[in-house]
């Protein structure tokens, strides 16, 4: 089947980088790699339909069924978990993508505000939506347990991870981190330091650690979120009691990246994950990796990663110093977890989301 033109979700394309905005810019990439012509709608300057000033939710409610109507393309993504216009637009199959249902399932990672928007445009976009496409299966169990109408028209398609290697210092980034003066052997955790991330299980482990007579240097790489104030008064007073931890905030990609490769150890005991890139990531990049057995976690890292439960900080701790004891041991988790990363590319997304596509199409008759 032809499927023409795609009208595509960019309202995170001119946004700073979050999961859902690279999520976007790779699963384009690897679309137009396919000969797919992509017609972007909603990011601030960019693509063919940009919507300027306007909030990226005023712009799906009010102007994005406007620029459909007037669009050659026969299928809007919208990418973002719930943006799909309100009401259904004459000839246009739709197909969302939903990542997690978080705000739902952890009502305390979100603002009221926006778990009430997530729950009313999530149910609306469902009931209009041809397809949906969900980022893992444990997502997919998620959300047909609490949205049984949308029963036989999801499509489980995994992320890629594949766009790490093309993310290479240059020289100014290289003068960077060596500035930053690293430790030799040192425990990462990357991403953001909202509550749900569990980082606060990676504190007890080093505190665990350092009852024992046990030393650790932890690497915090990422961006403040919702809900992270308690985590870095915590690291504040860690640091002031001669604990070795490094926040750096957030990072560009090529710097992350390279905290990942040069990490020893990978740490990530999330309480939740739709997906869960950064540990795929680290494992793409040759790390040994430490995750927690919650949510998809179990699904995307398989065996390829030792996992503990997200309140075992005894558990974490215990890894974590075999993990830097044992060289040997890190090179044989960070191999399991290279063979499992490559299992995952965007190339391989895309040609899932090709597939919702066409059905979606079919179903409308495109």
């Amino acid at each position: 089947m032809s499927i023409g033109p795609i009208a595509f979700d960019a309202s995170l394309w001119d946004e700073p980088t979050t999961g859902i905005g690279l999520y976007t810019r790779c699963l384009a990439s690897s679309l137009e790699g396919f000969g797919v012509t992509l017609e972007r709608f909603g990011a601030r300057v960019s693509g063919e339909h940009p919507r300027g000033q306007m909030g990226r939710t005023g712009y799906a409610l009010a102007h994005l069924p406007r620029d459909l109507r007037a669009s050659q393309a026969r299928l809007f993504h919208a990418l973002g978990n719930f943006n799909l216009p309100l009401t259904r637009v004459p000839g246009k199959a739709y197909v969302v993508t939903v990542h997690d249902l978080l705000p739902l399932t952890m009502r305390e990672t979100v603002s009221t505000a926006f778990r009430w928007q997530f729950r009313l445009w999530l149910s609306r976009s469902l009931r209009v939506a041809d397809r949906v496409i969900c980022v893992s299966a444990h997502t997919e169990d998620e959300l047909l347990a609490r949205f049984p109408e949308a029963t036989g028209r999801t499509l489980v398609v995994h992320n890629g991870v594949d766009h790490v290697d093309a993310e290479r210092l240059d020289l100014t980034g290289e003068a960077f981190v060596r500035a930053l003066a690293l430790p030799k052997d040192f425990v990462l955790y990357a991403g953001s330091l909202d509550v749900r991330k569990n980082v606060s299980l990676v504190l007890d482990a080093l505190e665990r650690l350092r009852a024992q007579g046990k030393k650790a240097s932890l690497v915090l790489a990422g961006q403040s979120w919702f809900g992270s104030g308690p985590v870095e008064t915590r690291v504040g007073r860690m640091r002031a009691e001669g604990f070795d931890i490094r926040p750096l905030g957030y990072q560009s990609a090529p710097v992350f990246y390279e905290l990942m490769r040069r990490a020893a150890v990978f740490v990530f005991p999330s309480l939740g994950e739709g997906f869960g890139l950064p540990p795929l990531e680290a494992m793409r990049l040759g790390t040994a990796t430490i995750v927690s057995n919650a949510g998809a976690l179990p699904e995307v890292c398989g065996d390829a990663a030792p996992a503990v439960r997200p309140d075992d900080a005894e558990g974490l701790a215990e890894v974590i110093d075999q993990l830097l004891r044992s060289p040997e041991e890190r090179r044989s988790w960070a191999e399991k977890g290279r063979r499992r990363a490559e299992q995952f590319t965007w190339k391989r997304a895309a040609e899932r989301t090709l597939e919702a596509y066409e059905s979606a199409l079919a179903q409308v008759g495109g």
